[in-house]
C-alpha cells in the first residue's frame, strides 16, 4: 500500500496513558495486531505522532505500531515538573512502556526522538528489540548553519521574540517556512499533508504551553551536545547491542550527513540507509524505501533473538 492511500485520520482518536509525572497521548494507524512484534515511534522537536503516519501504514503488516506524543507536544500536556530535557522525555517513554507492558519494542526515533531513543536503549536495553534512527539529533559540532534557528530557541529572550513574530504572521506562511526547513523539496508535499500541518499549527498556537515546550526541548538538545561522561549520547550509543538502522537524507538542513560515519562507528551493530533526495523527515518524504530497510532490520533482529534464545537453551542443558 502506498503512503498516499493511507487515510490521514487513521491515527485518531488517541488515548492517554498516565505515567509518573505526565500523561502521554498515544495513537495508532490500525487496530492492535496479535502475533506482530510491538513497535514504538517517537517524533522530533515540534512534531507529534502524526509524523509517523505514512511509515506506520507501510509497516502495518510487519509491526504492531504505536506513536507517542512526547510531553508538551501533539496531544500530550507538559510534564508536571516542567522537565523537557532529553532525560525527562526518556522517563516519560519508559513510563509508557512499563505501564502498558509492551516492551521490548522495535523503537523508532526521528531527530529529538532519535536522541531520546538512543538514551532509552542504553539505559533500559530490556525494553528495546531494535533501533531505527532517522536523522537523529546526536551531538554535532559545529552544527549545520541551517540548524542554528533551533539552537537559538535555547537563548534567553529569543523565544519571546519568536512569539511576537509568529503572532503577526498567518499560519500558512509560518507553516510553509517550517516545512521548507524539514523537507528537501517542499513542492513535493501532498496537499493533504500541508493542510494537516497548517491545522496542527493553528491548534498548537492556541495552547499556552506550546512555545515553552519547544524552548525547553530545544534547550535539552543543546545541553546534550555538551554532556560528557555517562550522559554523553555518543558514549551511550556505544553501549547499545541491538541492531540499529541509521537513516540520513543528503538534503537534510538540520542534521548533517557527515555525522552518519561517526554514528555507524559508534553503534556496535549498525547499518546505514542514505536517501539522496530526502531532508530531515525521510519517513514522510520517502516512506517506502525506509520501510524496506526496516523490514530487513526486523528480520535480522528476530534472527539474532532466536539465535540467542537457542544459545541460552543449549547452555542450560
Amino acid at each position: 500500500m502506498s503512503a498516499a492511500q493511507h487515510p490521514l485520520a487513521a491515527l485518531e482518536p488517541y488515548r492517554t496513558v498516565e505515567v509518573p509525572g505526565a500523561a502521554v497521548a498515544v495513537s495508532r494507524h490500525s487496530e492492535p495486531r496479535e502475533g506482530l512484534p510491538p513497535a514504538l515511534f517517537v517524533h522530533g522537536l515540534g512534531g507529534s505522532g502524526d509524523n509517523w503516519l505514512e511509515l506506520l501504514g507501510e509497516l502495518s503488516e510487519d509491526v504492531d505500531g504505536e506513536a507517542v506524543d512526547l510531553p508538551g507536544f501533539g496531544w500530550s500536556a507538559p510534564p508536571l515538573d516542567g522537565n523537557l530535557s532529553i532525560s525527562g522525555h526518556v522517563r516519560a517513554v519508559i513510563g509508557y512502556l512499563e505501564e502498558t507492558g509492551r516492551g521490548p519494542v522495535h523503537l523508532f526515533g526521528n531527530s529529538l526522538g532519535g536522541a531520546v531513543s538512543v538514551r532509552l536503549a542504553a539505559l533500559r536495553p530490556d525494553l528495546v528489540r531494535s533501533l531505527t534512527l532517522i536523522s537523529p539529533a546526536l551531538p554535532e559540532l559545529p552544527p549545520q548553519r541551517t540548524a542554528w534557528p533551533t539552537g537559538m530557541l535555547a537563548v534567553p529572550g529569543v523565544a519571546e521574540l519568536v512569539r511576537r513574530r509568529s503572532a503577526g504572521s498567518d499560519p500558512e506562511s509560518v507553516t510553509a517556512e517550517l516545512l521548507r526547513l524539514v523537507y528537501a523539496d517542499p513542492e513535493n508535499i501532498p496537499a493533504h499533508r500541508r493542510a494537516r500541518a497548517v491545522a496542527e499549527y493553528r491548534r498548537r498556537t492556541a495552547l499556552p504551553y506550546a512555545l515553552q515546550a519547544m524552548v525547553g526541548s530545544a534547550r535539552g538538545i543543546v545541553s546534550a551536545y555538551t554532556e560528557r561522561g555517562e550522559q554523553s549520547l555518543w558514549r551511550q550509543a556505544r553501549q547499545i547491542e541491538v541492531p540499529v538502522l541509521l537513516v540520513y537524507g543528503l538534503k537534510d538542513k538540520l542534521v548533517s550527513y557527515r555525522s552518519a560515519r561517526r554514528a555507524c562507528a559508534a553503534f556496535r551493530d549498525a547499518r546505514l540507509l542514505v536517501l539522496p533526495e530526502s531532508g530531515h523527515v525521510a519517513m514522510l518524504e520517502h516512506p517506502e524505501p525506509v520501510a524496506r530497510a526496516v523490514r530487513e532490520l526486523l528480520a535480522e533482529a528476530e534472527a539474532e533473538a532466536e539465535a540467542e534464545a537457542e544459545a541460552g537453551a543449549d547452555a542450560g542443558r
